[in-house]
């Protein structure tokens, strides 16, 4: 995609992130998205990967297995995609984007965090339906705060969920023609 497509994409979709954004002025709402973010780079997926096979026993290495390596293949892909359109962040592109909490890395195209999040969740809920009920509201958490914390345009955190369940689903193939 060209500088000047990737402009007019960002200045179409600047008053979107400014109407998720201004729920961030509000102390409260933006130290739990604050926090929603944090937990959503990692912590919560691999402590989540660490407690399974205690839950449920040996079976479940298969599960954290299965789910670390949709994150690799998520990490290899979101890096790429990043460096490759080097897409600038809303905050970057709008100072009217209020932004309190540090990016990860410069660029903005996908959402890794959100890629991510749908990537693990469509795993675990594959094996564990269960779980359901608590990762399926995270996951949609996760994605509202990097809006909401101006870190993403709503088309990064689109393409990342679409990323992160297609992802997702072809491991199955992958691993179903392999095992």
């Amino acid at each position: 995609m060209n500088i000047k497509r990737l402009h007019q994409l960002n200045d179409r979709e600047i008053p979107l992130c400014l109407l998720f954004n201004r729920i961030n002025h509000l102390k409260p709402i933006s130290l739990f998205f604050a926090a929603i973010s944090r937990l959503g780079n990692g912590v919560f997926w691999y402590v989540l990967m660490l407690m399974l096979p205690l839950i449920y026993g040996l079976e479940a290495l298969r599960v954290s297995s299965h789910m670390a390596l949709v994150g690799l293949a998520a990490l290899l892909i979101y890096k790429w995609l990043k460096t490759s359109t080097e897409r600038v962040r809303p905050y970057s592109h709008s100072d009217t984007i209020f932004q309190n909490v540090a990016a990860l890395d410069q660029f903005s195209f996908p959402s890794g965090h959100t890629l991510h999040a749908v990537g693990f969740s469509w795993v675990l809920l594959h094996y564990y339906p269960e779980w359901y009920v608590l990762v399926v509201p995270f996951t949609v958490l996760v994605a509202l705060s990097r809006v909401i914390l101006g870190l993403h345009y709503p088309s990064d955190v689109l393409i990342g969920a679409f990323l992160g369940a297609g992802l997702a689903q072809g491991s199955f193939c992958v691993l179903s023609c392999v095992l």
